[in-house]
């Protein structure tokens, strides 16, 4: 995705694209799986202070450009979300945390299956989370 699509991509987000903002979301979009805070300081070669990228990951999270995906690591992973309309429930696919190299992998085609909720319950986040040891790890 070029510079423009980006742009696009994020005024349809109800975000105004800043240059911090394009190439957050730039790095993002490179990656095939969730990352951190720290993980996104690294992709982007240090070139941006972290509480400059903890801000716009912030606005992300907000304006539902990012899932912010709680893995047990002791840190967000996000992963951006290409949805048209406002996050669901539904919109939400299970992850897998490795143990052993410490990556979450986003399982897309699987959706968090329904759990009937008590009445009087307002759940405004799921998160599914399945531990153990990725392919590459197991050999």
């Amino acid at each position: 995705m070029n510079s423009i699509d980006i742009e696009n991509f994020l005024n349809r987000k109800g975000v105004k694209p800043t240059s911090n903002r394009i190439l957050v979301a730039k790095e993002l979009m490179k990656v095939s799986h969730p990352v951190s805070l720290a993980d996104l300081e690294i992709l982007l070669g240090f070139s941006m202070e972290k509480a400059s990228i903890f801000r716009v990951l912030e606005l992300f999270s907000e304006k539902e450009v990012v899932h912010v995906i709680e893995d047990g690591s002791r840190s967000f992973k996000y992963e951006l979300c290409y949805s048209k309309t406002h996050h669901t429930i539904s919109d939400q696919h299970v992850h897998f945390y490795c143990e052993r190299c410490k990556k979450t992998y986003c399982f897309e085609s699987e959706h968090i299956p329904l759990v009937n909720i008590p009445e009087g319950f307002y759940p405004h986040a799921i998160n599914y989370m399945i531990k153990g040891i990725c392919p590459k790890c197991s050999k």
